[in-house]
């Protein structure tokens, strides 16, 4: 889903995007000319690469997450918009798949450990 910048509503408005069984939904609206307030949720299952061992394995996905995205450069001295993603938007335009597809990637450079590799006590470090 994509919505222009100039054409977020000032009232909130709901979304839903599905993709690779993770669930991205909530509402969105702009609060200034230049910031849009996003509250989200990301609810499923995926897949992510075991850090000892490289096997992919599936993980749930349940999470609350705040967005602010900015119309250009943000600058703010604002301590509410700590607990919130800051996001700078260039193109004009609000691509929502491509925020759930950031966060899955985001979510999939951490470190996880398969159930194998967790009960293993053993530090093996294969090169794969």
């Amino acid at each position: 889903m994509k919505i222009e910048f100039r054409k977020v509503p000032n009232t909130r408005k709901d979304f839903c995007i599905e993709v690779d069984s993770v669930k991205f939904s909530g509402t969105f609206c702009k609060i200034s000319q230049t910031l849009v307030d996003v509250k989200s949720t990301f609810v499923g299952n995926t897949d992510v690469d075991c850090c000892k061992c490289g096997k992919i394995f599936s993980i749930p996905v349940d999470e609350e997450i705040n967005f602010l995205l900015s119309y250009g450069i943000y600058s703010s001295n604002d301590e509410r918009d700590l607990d919130k993603i800051i996001v700078e938007i260039d193109n004009k335009v609000i691509d929502f798949e491509e925020l759930l597809q950031s966060e899955l990637e985001s979510l999939n450079s951490e470190y996880h450990i398969c159930d194998s590799c967790s009960s293993d006590d053993d530090f093996i470090e294969l090169e794969y």
